[in-house]
């Protein structure tokens, strides 16, 4: 019972930074209809800004909750200017092109970002300073630390803002009359290129904030580490529904959840044969078993009428 209960507590941390990555995926397809490939390097790009800022700031003294902070603040802005640039340079210009060319070119603005990175920061492994008491919590058995607390509690506030931002709030209006109908959203006054550069930004700062979660929480930066939780981030949109803010939410939590419990149980189903280091599995059984029986996902796609 202690391996479940632990298990389940680690399937909703990683969950969690599945859902926050998902959610810009699902934000952009719901839009413009284009699966953003690039986006897990976006997170890779946010880890090693992170990274970076705490490296140069950590003889300054300061606490670590405020290096934690200034590294976030660094690593959003750094990755808003990548994506928005992204969208301005690689997408926009083929925003009436047939689907299969911006396609390309996300997979290709993914390999360049690896490469870049790979450059910049060199190839090898770098470890994330621990910023915040390591001291374990005991919770009927299992353990969780203040990182993942912290991750669970900041997870759910930005869920929380983005459901309002996109609901409650003019831009929010905006954003769902441009997936609607672009061109009739700009006869009343909404400018889409505005808002699908505003969509990469809120994107990008989502994928950012995933990234630190993620260096904090594994303790570890490398230039390619974006690409596997960016795959299973689009599988997370997808089991939950793609274009669905709520479904990739959901997904996100649920894959997490698989993953986590199935890499705990997967030795004793298999006699041994298989161990937790093949947990990357799961995520792609989910994705063929979404695609085969249900390719709208769990709560479907929020499907426009389109003049």
């Amino acid at each position: 019972m202690d391996i479940f209960i632990q298990q389940i507590i680690n399937g909703l941390v990683l969950g969690s930074m599945y859902a926050l990555v998902a959610l810009g995926y699902t934000m952009v397809y719901g839009i413009i209809n284009l699966i953003n490939f690039a986006h897990g390097e976006v997170l890779m790009v946010g880890a090693l800004t992170s990274w970076t800022v705490v490296t140069v700031l950590a003889g300054l003294g300061l606490p670590g909750w405020l290096l934690l902070l200034v590294s976030l603040v660094a690593a959003i802005v750094v990755c808003a200017a990548l994506n928005f640039a992204i969208e301005k340079i690689a997408y926009r210009p083929l925003r009436n092109a047939p689907r299969l060319a911006p396609l390309i070119t996300a997979m290709g603005m993914s390999l360049l970002l690896q490469t870049l990175a790979m450059i910049i920061w060199k190839p090898n492994y770098k470890p994330f300073p621990i910023l915040l008491p390591s001291e374990p919590f005991h919770i009927a058995g299992a353990v969780i630390n203040t990182t993942q607390i912290l991750i669970l509690v900041v997870t759910a506030l930005t869920l929380a803002g983005l459901m309002f931002l996109v609901n409650k709030t003019k831009l929010g209006r905006a954003m769902r009359a441009t997936a609607e109908n672009p061109k009739v959203a700009g006869l009343m006054g909404v400018r889409p290129d505005t808002v699908i550069s505003a969509t990469f930004i809120i994107g990008a700062a989502l994928a950012a904030l995933a990234g630190v979660m993620y260096a904090a929480n594994y303790g570890s930066v490398q230039h390619t580490m974006g690409f596997l939780p960016g795959l299973k981030a689009f599988t997370a949109a997808v089991f939950g529904g793609i274009g669905n803010l709520a479904g990739a939410m959901v997904g996100g939590v649920l894959l997490g959840l698989i993953e986590s419990i199935g890499a705990g149980y997967i030795g004793a189903l298999t006699g041994g044969i298989l161990g937790s280091h093949y947990q990357d599995i799961f995520a792609f059984i989910v994705l063929i078993l979404v695609l085969t029986l249900r390719p709208q996902g769990l709560l479907g796609e929020r499907v426009a009428d389109r003049a």
